[in-house]
């Protein structure tokens, strides 16, 4: 059974995939506006946020339809040496590790590792390939080099990842929905540490890897989200509320885990919305036109990135949350030359148009 899928079709459901973006975004700036309203919050980190990641997706769907490899080159080479130059990536307090910066810097070499290894499937000659699986490869060190371990755990996984997805150019949708059903149990690892769901042995164990300090904070977050779980304390309140943070000597007033912070600042409906924006960037690449290993490297990388975030405040650095977007619009997009190239009387087997 075949299916006629023009350029009319695809551009079509790019559309309805481009528009519930700006729903979901929409609605997050809207929510964090009702819940600050509401609750003397402030909303304005999040609403940087939404605009970053806006931002981001629209320069990468531009760049990415204007040249398929040179922007995503760029983009990981631009990381590596914003981490180099800068590991903190944004003026503040000097937090004890593992809090503070590191997260926003494993998060940025992630993302590196994904826009790497995305460019190195978006090649067609063997030796660019070669050169950016090297550059790739070099990321992980680098991290490793820097003292990031997260970072070179997460870029690891998304170089091993990368290689793994040339073998499901037909599976795109397994593929897909792996990835969500790995970053569906990671964002669960704090929840079920913060409500002590887990055996004793295990908790002891990942209070010793997480530090005593984030899993208090994990509790008090837990804490306010059970008192009020449908508007939260408002956005930026958690510093001002945690016992946590106010005991610590130097604090940025985080709990250290995007989902829990979303529920004890912004309710379930918060919660919901995070991970409606995550689920619409999968959607799109599940959509995107780019070749299968290129759309399910870029979701692998945001998976890590969902790893990260779930335990740390990666997404408290604009850099991240700009480089998310970039990564799945660079990903999405069609390149220019494949549109003219097509033939406009293309029929493609309903069993391709997820893996082109």
């Amino acid at each position: 059974m075949t299916s006629a899928s023009g350029p009319g079709e695809d551009s079509d459901r790019r559309n309805v995939s481009d528009a519930a973006g700006v729903v979901v975004l929409g609605a997050c700036a809207v929510w964090a506006l009702i819940t600050a309203a509401v609750r003397a919050g402030r909303p304005e980190g999040v609403l940087l946020a939404v605009l970053a990641v806006a931002a981001g997706y629209a320069a990468g769907r531009i760049c990415g339809a204007l040249l398929p490899v040179a922007p995503l080159c760029a983009a990981a080479l631009t990381g590596v040496g914003l981490v180099a130059a800068a590991p903190r990536l944004s003026p503040g307090p000097e937090i004890v590790a593992p809090l503070g910066h590191a997260g926003g810097a494993a998060a940025v070499l992630t993302l590196s590792t994904g826009a790497a290894c995305c460019a190195a499937w978006a090649a067609r000659a063997p030796v660019p390939r070669l050169v950016l699986r090297t550059l790739a490869a070099g990321i992980v060190v680098t991290a490793a080099v820097l003292g990031s371990i997260g970072g070179c755990v997460a870029s690891g996984a998304v170089l091993l990842a990368s290689l793994a997805a040339g073998r499901m150019r037909g599976h795109r949708g397994a593929g897909f929905a792996g990835l969500a059903l790995a970053a569906a149990l990671t964002t669960a690892l704090p929840w079920a540490v913060a409500g002590r769901a887990l055996p004793e042995g295990l908790t002891a164990s990942l209070e010793g890897q997480l530090t005593r300090h984030r899993v208090d904070l994990w509790h008090d977050a837990l804490h306010m989200a059970h008192r009020d779980a449908g508007l939260g304390v408002g956005p930026g309140r958690f510093g001002e509320l945690s016992t946590t943070a106010a005991q610590s000597l130097l604090s940025d007033g985080k709990p250290h885990s995007a989902p829990l912070q979303q529920a004890a600042e912004q309710g379930v409906v918060g919660v919901l919305l995070l991970g409606a924006v995550f689920c619409w960037m999968l959607s799109t690449l599940w959509r995107s036109p780019r070749p299968t290993p290129v759309a399910l490297t870029a979701g692998a990388a945001l998976t890590a990135l969902a790893a990260i975030v779930s335990v740390g405040n990666a997404l408290s650095f604009t850099t991240v949350s700009v480089g998310a977007g970039l990564l799945a619009g660079l990903a999405a997009a069609r390149p220019l030359a494949d549109e003219s190239a097509r033939p406009q009387t293309e029929v493609r087997p309903a069993r391709d148009r997820l893996a082109p």
